[in-house]
């Protein structure tokens, strides 16, 4: 799918040749240990590296570039996977092949502004900016703080810190409020520096392009330090020391719909020879609007307003998540059980599998509609397959039986059983 180049020890280039998309697009990836400081310094650093730059030194004159480059793209980003965490730099623009101009090198001064803004940053005394730095952290802050207003996914974060408090599983990208607070100009350049020389990094690009010219090209246009960098190994986390061991914990908060989140630990992570099996376990169990969640505990029963599965490979672990009326909780809970008990007992149809292969097939097809799609879905399989590809996935999919379905259920352990819910619930107990 991509072709791989070795720029320099721990800097890699992906290319990928297709007419597919009027756009060409570039990705620049780095890869470093997830802790609550690193994703602090790092999500701050994103957004202060897309404000401005030393060409640039204010978010309109950077913006006003991008414009008079026929509306080109460029934004940062940060995420997690596993024990990861990921800086993301994507910029896109038009092929020129496209304009009445095809002189205009578009993508060559896209790549000249990225490289500007990620080696070329805007720094005053050899620091970023204050005023800047500072504006930027309260705008992560607020990102941050914005999940408790979220209750769906403040009850999973919560529920992610009582079984795996500390560890990557539970860790939010962004840091924590106070990790963020104690970050100063000073070491977000110490955070800055420290990326270039010591992450992996990752760069695509992708397009009508010339592949062979591109490598060349990026060995000079990316001038990363030669030091020696280390991969960072994607492992499932497991139950942590000192870990609350409590099946059963209830929460409460001014709400009225409560928040019924179950979590089930399994050996099969995003490494293991059975992961096809446990994606399409996830899909029967609830991953889709015909799976059992779906259709016995929502819409048979009433029980819920929305209640379905997830399976977080990286960390060996399965969520289901679901919002209800707080005195219907054990009765959901029981219900939720009996559909996994189903799958054990290999209480699975015919059609169960045939919707599950069809939407999951479908699901990742649609993700190579898109130039950022593919890049994304290859970076993250390519840890499994170099020479990954949608079919070759779909096809360990196809050979996923009903029995496999059954011993992947068999497979997941409890962990717990967390209720978020209204005050005025407390009142009726």
């Amino acid at each position: 799918m991509f072709h791989k180049s070795e720029l320099q020890s721990g800097v890699n280039l992906y290319t990928r040749q297709t007419t597919q998309f009027k756009t060409v697009s570039v990705a620049i990836k780095f890869t470093a240990p997830l802790t609550e400081e690193n994703a602090a310094a790092r999500t701050v650093l994103a957004n202060v590296l897309e404000d401005s730059s030393a060409h640039y030194p204010t978010r309109t004159k950077l913006r006003q570039a991008l414009e008079e480059l026929y509306g080109a793209v460029y934004y940062t980003d940060t995420s997690k996977r596993g024990n990861e965490h990921i800086f993301t730099i994507y910029a896109e623009s038009v092929n020129e092949e496209y304009l009445r101009n095809p002189e205009v090198p578009v993508f060559e001064q896209l790549l000249t502004l990225v490289t500007e803004c990620l080696f070329k940053p805007n720094l005053t005394d050899g620091f970023f900016d204050e005023a800047t730095v500072e504006r930027e952290k309260q705008t992560v802050i607020d990102r941050i703080g914005s999940i408790y207003n979220d209750k769906t996914r403040f009850a999973n974060k919560r529920m992610l810190e009582l079984i795996r408090s500390g560890q990557p599983a539970s860790l939010s990208a962004s840091g924590t409020e106070k990790a963020v607070s104690a970050i100063t100009k000073e070491s977000l350049k110490t955070t800055y520096d420290q990326m270039l020389s010591e992450d992996t990094i990752d760069i695509y690009i992708l397009g009508d392009v010339d592949t062979d010219q591109l490598t060349d090209h990026a060995k000079t246009l990316f001038p990363f330090m030669k030091e020696a960098r280390k991969s960072v190994p994607v492992t499932a986390s497991t139950k942590s020391e000192g870990a609350i061991t409590a099946k059963h914990i209830r929460e409460r908060q001014e709400m009225k719909q409560g928040k019924l989140n179950i979590a089930f630990s399994t050996p099969v992570g995003f490494k293991h020879p059975d992961y096809p099996k446990m994606q399409m376990m996830n899909g029967v169990l609830g991953g889709f609007a015909h799976s059992k969640l779906f259709i016995n505990v929502r819409e048979k029963e009433s029980l819920a307003y929305y209640c379905s599965s997830s399976y977080a490979s990286h960390y060996g672990l399965l969520y289901i998540m679901s919002g209800i009326d707080a005195e219907q909780e054990e009765k959901t809970a029981a219900l939720i059980d009996q559909q996994i008990e189903a799958l054990r007992n290999g209480d699975i149809s015919d059609l169960e599998m045939r919707q599950t292969l069809a939407l999951l097939s479908n699901s990742i097809r649609s993700s190579f509609d898109s130039a950022k799609g593919q890049i994304e879905i290859y970076d993250q399989y390519k840890l499994l397959d170099e020479n990954f590809s949608s079919d070759k996935l779909i096809e360990k999919w196809e050979r996923v039986t009903k029995e496999d379905v059954q011993e992947m259920a068999a497979l997941l352990t409890k962990e717990i059983t967390y209720l978020l819910s209204g005050r005025e619930a407390m009142d009726h107990e």
